[in-house]
């Protein structure tokens, strides 16, 4: 088993850094199964909506948690619900659909779950006989094309994508489902995740798994742009894709488990953390009635590594960077700087919180019961960690390598190849008022890879995000939009036309309100002051989303 000793004295976890809550009330209403509104309707304008604004922020996430008398167990299970704010000369339509992706439809045929999601798994057909129900705990079970987690893109068209090897291509202004689309029939790969990233040529890279009798992988993709190959347009088209590196797994038997991954403008960086899957029992889930979320477990002896990669070249580097067990869902961004690679993400002591959100949890009664569920759970928060790119035999030992007086992060080769980083906090104690934060958003066209100052942010002082954050990652200085009862989804950065500075645009959030149903808006504040412009009123419920992105093509 491979460790990584921490050379520092212990630290204090986010979890007992953040003041305690109490009083807080129930999510429930934010998990809930609601309707589809397909046709596009008005919404009432409260303020002002810029006129520059012209396009359509779209978001994805689940929106329907049972079928008949079936119940799914995880928030992640939720069949996906796509939905289309249409913004044009200051006024603002809504619409939302399901996506029809198989188990959608299948589910909804049989009025059961018939496929397993993340927490749930789905039960043998109680109609069929003793004998039948047995045997079929022995099939390979289908894998799901729930896509519920991001728009993503490639080659101009729009996709709904998950973490398994199915994504949907999406018709982003009817939101109607197109044809189902396979990683695997383009590249060796089982899955990809939902957070692929963009370079400024039209290319798109994403990381995937693939796994055999050589062992376990974790595969860098590039999908190149539309211009470079000849794919039909008016279809799915990910033709040219390659894998461009594998990385084997530190431990074959338990390889890691992750959701996105850093990219600068040269390098790409997969963190391989202690979320650990166990591969048996991932192959034996079925049999021993469990869903992938109970295979899954926070192993913090194996510590953390970090891997670096040429984008250009695929060339894996040969120094194994190291830091204390970390766990991180979202990267904020990366960038290159005098010889070092700066990554900044959002970061917890615990990786267990991905089974925390089981709808019975997010379900539990306000007051001491949601207290206490919420005061169990790691907080996230920002952290930097700066990568010497230059280490070679003549590389002293156990000294700081971080040689630029700006970070406070370090860097120390411990032993030949072996560098282990510690971080710096990249916030004051202010931000833990707000319960850490999480969704991290930046101006991504101009500054993804690129030195930035600004990220725009959810605050969680509670389950859901209950605040929006802009942080000063110079300053550290701290600006929040807050109101009680009121429950922001992950912001988006939209550049104003004319834009000379980062943050020169708007920041878009959809806040959803438990306390009074049909009442959801979408907020618009001035990203430079993070001051309410305006927002457009929904008179529909809609459910909390993940994530989305906005389109200029409308």
């Amino acid at each position: 088993m491979s460790q990584a000793t921490d050379p520092q004295t212990p630290t204090i976890t986010s979890r007992q850094r953040c003041p305690l809550a109490k009083g807080l009330e129930s999510v429930a209403p934010l998990v809930r199964t609601t309707e589809e509104t397909p046709n596009p309707i008005p919404t009432t304008i409260r303020g002002t909506i810029p006129s520059w604004i012209n396009g359509s922020f779209l978001r994805n996430g689940p929106g329907k948690f049972e079928f008949g008398n079936d119940r799914y167990n995880h928030w992640f299970d939720g069949m996906a619900m796509m939905h289309r704010f249409h913004i044009c000369d200051g006024q603002v339509s809504y619409s939302s659909r399901f996506l029809r992706s198989d188990s959608y439809v299948s589910n909804s045929e049989k009025n059961r779950i018939v496929i397993s999601e993340f927490g749930t798994l789905a039960m043998p057909d109680p109609c069929k006989n003793i004998f039948s129900r047995f045997f079929s705990r022995f099939s390979i079970p289908k894998t799901t094309d729930n896509a519920s987690v991001n728009f993503v893109k490639y080659k101009g068209d729009y996709y709904v994508s998950t973490e398994t090897n199915f994504m949907r291509r999406i018709d982003p202004q009817s939101l109607e489902t197109k044809e189902k689309v396979d990683w695997s029939q383009y590249i060796a790969v089982n899955s990809a995740t939902a957070h692929p990233h963009y370079d400024r040529n039209g290319a798109s890279y994403n990381m995937g798994n693939s796994y055999g009798r050589s062992g376990f992988f974790y595969n860098i993709i590039r999908v190149p742009p539309q211009e470079e190959t000849r794919g039909t347009r008016g279809s799915a088209d990910l033709t040219g894709a390659e894998v461009i590196c594998s990385i084997p797994a530190a431990e074959p038997r338990y390889p890691s488990y992750y959701h996105s991954f850093v990219m600068s403008e040269n390098y790409i960086v997969f963190i391989e953390q202690p979320i650990k899957l166990d591969v048996m029992k991932f192959m034996l889930y079925r049999l021993l009635g469990k869903g992938f979320s109970q295979v899954m477990t926070w192993a913090p002896e194996y510590g953390t590594i970090f891997h670096l990669v040429n984008r250009h070249t695929g060339k894996r580097s040969e120094v194994k960077y190291r830091s204390a067990p970390m766990f991180a869902l979202h990267q904020i961004n990366a960038f290159e700087d005098n010889g070092f690679l700066v990554m900044d993400m959002c970061c917890g002591d615990d990786g267990a919180i991905i089974a925390d959100f089981s709808l019975e949890n997010l379900r539990r009664a306000s007051g001491e019961e949601m207290d206490e569920f919420y005061n169990s759970l790691c907080r996230n928060l920002p952290r930097r960690y700066v990568l010497p790119l230059t280490v070679d035999k003549q590389t002293p030992p156990d000294q700081n390598l971080v040689t630029l007086h700006f970070y406070k992060a370090t860097a120390k080769q411990t032993k030949p190849g072996e560098v282990y980083m510690t971080h710096e906090e990249l916030h004051d104690d202010e931000l833990l008022q707000y319960g850490g934060l999480e969704f991290p958003q930046i101006n991504y066209d101009k500054y993804n890879g690129r030195p930035y100052r600004y990220f725009y942010s959810c605050g969680f002082g509670h389950v859901f995000s209950d605040s929006l954050l802009k942080m000063d990652v110079r300053t550290k200085e701290l600006k929040v939009w807050r109101f009680p009862g009121l429950y922001p989804s992950e912001p988006v950065f939209v550049a104003s036309p004319k834009a000379t500075e980062e943050d020169d645009g708007v920041v878009l959030s959809v806040i959803i309100t438990p306390r009074k149903e049909k009442s959801t808006f979408l907020l618009i504040l001035d990203a430079k002051t993070f001051t309410e412009l305006g927002r457009a009123e929904v008179p529909v419920d809609v459910p909390y989303g993940t994530h989305g992105v906005f389109n200029e093509m409308g």
